[in-house]
């Protein structure tokens, strides 16, 4: 039978992106370790409201690890202690009674804080917007299955497209680069017949939307990939580069 938990909790709050943040502090005597991480963060809330003081924002949706919104950085770390887990599909049991956690938003000049947790990851859709996508006339779109493609290839562009554009990858990179975001959505689409036509302009477009939203460069860390909850390699960084020299000399 489980036993509750106390965590020492230290989270950031912050009005909006033109105030100055600060942390606070809350200790929680009810955290059961079949929680997860934001259903403490729902018990938090639910204190601080009983007690007239103002809840903590926090950004969810799916609750599965699906949609990428529950981007928090916990005790410095992407989405927390686990590989390859978003924070959202983290448990308590990860952690020990007497735990201090200090949680914050990630940070990042091209993710303004929108409130306490929640920032602004517009700049991802903006990316997309540019070249995230493979052209084709509305009501001609070929047959799936007239163009084979090798397993091999199929696969690898599954891996890619697994990216759930959480902005792990941009809280972990000490240059707040959007590479590892930005690579994996040219490379899932690079892998099929379908979109080897655009391959060129579609990597000049993305990467210049890409520094124009003010993301950092890659230095070759790999600290996007130890974070990234799909596992996404930093090789779709490597093609990306390649694609874009290839593009801009050609």
């Amino acid at each position: 039978m489980s036993k509750d938990m106390t965590i020492h909790l230290k989270y950031w709050k912050q009005a909006g992106p033109d105030v100055p943040g600060h942390f606070e502090e809350y200790t929680l005597d009810t955290v059961n370790e079949h929680m997860s991480f934001l259903e403490m963060l729902d018990v938090l809330n639910e204190e601080l409201q009983l007690q007239g003081k103002e809840p903590v924002e926090f950004d969810y949706d799916c609750r599965e690890g699906i949609c990428g919104s529950c981007n928090l950085v916990i005790n410095g770390q992407a989405h927390g202690p686990k590989a390859e887990v978003a924070c959202c599909q983290l448990h308590m049991r990860n952690y020990k009674d007497g735990d201090k956690i200090t949680i914050e938003p990630p940070r990042a000049a091209a993710f303004p804080i929108i409130k306490d947790l929640v920032v602004d990851r517009s700049a991802f859709d903006r990316i997309i917007e540019v070249g995230g996508y493979v052209s084709v006339k509305t009501g001609s779109a070929q047959e799936a299955n007239a163009l084979p493609v090798e397993k091999e290839k199929s696969d690898e562009a599954f891996e890619y497209a697994a990216c759930i554009g959480c902005g792990a990858c941009v809280a972990a990179c000490p240059n707040a680069s959007a590479s590892l975001f930005t690579g994996a959505k040219l490379a899932h689409l690079n892998k099929f017949p379908q979109g080897e036509v655009e391959r060129s302009n579609r990597a000049v477009a993305m990467v210049d939307q890409m520094k124009e939203e003010g993301f950092g460069d890659c230095s070759n860390f790999a600290e996007c990939e130890a974070v990234c909850p799909k596992g996404i390699s930093i090789s779709a960084i490597a093609e990306m580069r390649r694609d874009y020299m290839k593009a801009l000399v050609s």
